[in-house]
């Protein structure tokens, strides 16, 4: 589950990490508000105001702005408000920022010069370990350092059975060139870092940049966090995070169903038990010719309601030309499964979607014998070679 920036600073702030303050608004004249609370509380007179939308690269896309007084942040909050913002992480529809972050300036003069740093943590699923990948590299996209100066990207790996050690985290900042009070500093920057992301049960938590201050301080002034949603029954809490505007709306119908959808840009909508049998079923629907339209798992408890559900999330998508029904009966059964496309065909009615429909194992005959007997337009099959030319075959008409 991603969160927003201010919401991982809030999370890091909890564990002892030092962040750039800031305060969240939704309004121009909350954000002109957040302003002067900061002047009084931290003497920042300028401000930064932050788009807040799940997607990194807003600065590239105008979603950052440089406030030098109130009539500036009144100004660049009333224009990033509101705004459809287009950054390489969200492709050309954009995002629509209904929030931003207003918060203090840290590049402030001081005896030594600023640095950006690049720190995050993530799993590194090959070694089955956390690793904290960093570099001297900071505020660039990482991918890029990555690809033209490999060299300047370190890894630390992290044995889960002991955790992150004091050893580790001076290693870390004396990679990253460090001396004196910041080489101290960033030492605990990174154990408390590293302790947030273990607790939470994250997947990810990127800092870009790091900052290294003119008098030596160390903080986040970004914070990009990704929660393991199969940790939160852990942190109850962390539900109240989720932001549903920041998500698709059919994904969020899909996932008060209990079903495993994802949106693609297909042509062919898919309807499958199973993870490894839709991404199976998506590889035949590219050989025939088409595009899947999207991915969705009912899972092994499917019942009609449920089959009801996602036969109509995939109808919701327009670009749909064609519908793949592929069913393993195991746990599930077959004819529920059939019963719950033959309820959802009469209810919404008048549909000219071909449907293919491929239903083996468990009442495999019971629910051919539904189908065949409703009067639905649909094609059956019986291998998975049979359907992909049954989905050959209707993308042809």
């Amino acid at each position: 589950m991603n969160i927003h920036e201010y919401q991982g600073k809030a999370i890091l702030k909890s564990f002892g990490v030092r962040v750039q303050e800031g305060i969240v608004a939704e309004t121009v004249e909350q954000a002109v508000a957040a302003a002067k609370k900061l002047k009084e509380d931290l003497n920042s007179s300028w401000v930064v105001v932050k788009a807040q939308i799940h997607a990194g690269g807003r600065g590239k896309g105008g979603g950052v702005k440089l406030a030098k007084n109130l009539d500036e942040v009144k100004e660049k909050a009333g224009n990033i408000l509101g705004m459809q913002l287009i950054t390489p992480q969200t492709g050309p529809e954009g995002k629509k920022v209904n929030k931003v972050l207003v918060a203090q300036d840290v590049y402030y003069p001081g005896e030594s010069e600023t640095k950006e740093f690049y720190i995050s943590v993530l799993l590194d699923r090959a070694k089955g370990r956390n690793i904290v990948m960093y570099s001297t590299e900071g505020g660039m996209d990482i991918e890029h350092v990555a690809e033209h100066t490999p060299h300047l990207i370190f890894k630390e790996e992290i044995d889960p059975k002991v955790g992150l050690q004091p050893f580790q985290a001076r290693k870390i900042a004396f990679n990253l060139n460090l001396s004196g009070e910041a080489f101290k500093d960033m030492v605990k920057f990174v154990t408390a870092l590293y302790k947030a992301y273990d607790a939470t049960d994250s997947s990810l938590f990127e800092i870009n940049p790091v900052l290294k201050t003119s008098d030596n301080k160390i903080l986040a002034v970004d914070a990009k966090v990704n929660l393991d949603d199969n940790g939160l029954f852990r942190h109850p809490d962390f539900a109240a995070l989720r932001d549903l505007a920041e998500e698709d709306p059919t994904e969020v119908e899909a996932s008060k169903s209990n079903l495993n959808y994802v949106k693609l840009d297909g042509n062919v909508g898919c309807m499958v038990n199973g993870a490894g049998l839709a991404m199976a079923t998506m590889d035949i629907i590219k050989l025939a010719g088409g595009e899947p339209a999207n991915f969705l798992d009912v899972g092994g408890t499917a019942n009609a309601e449920t089959v009801k559900a996602a036969f109509n999330i995939i109808l919701e998508d327009p670009k749909v030309k064609a519908i793949l029904i592929n069913i393993f009966g195991g746990i599930v059964r077959c004819d529920r499964v059939a019963q719950g496309v033959i309820d959802a065909y009469q209810e919404l009615g008048n549909i000219n979607v071909p449907i293919i429909v491929r239903l083996q194992g468990t009442n495999a005959e019971e629910a051919k014998a539904l189908i065949d007997n409703s009067g639905l337009k649909v094609y059956s099959a019986i291998l998975l070679k049979e359907a992909a030319e049954r989905v050959k075959e209707v993308l042809a008409l």
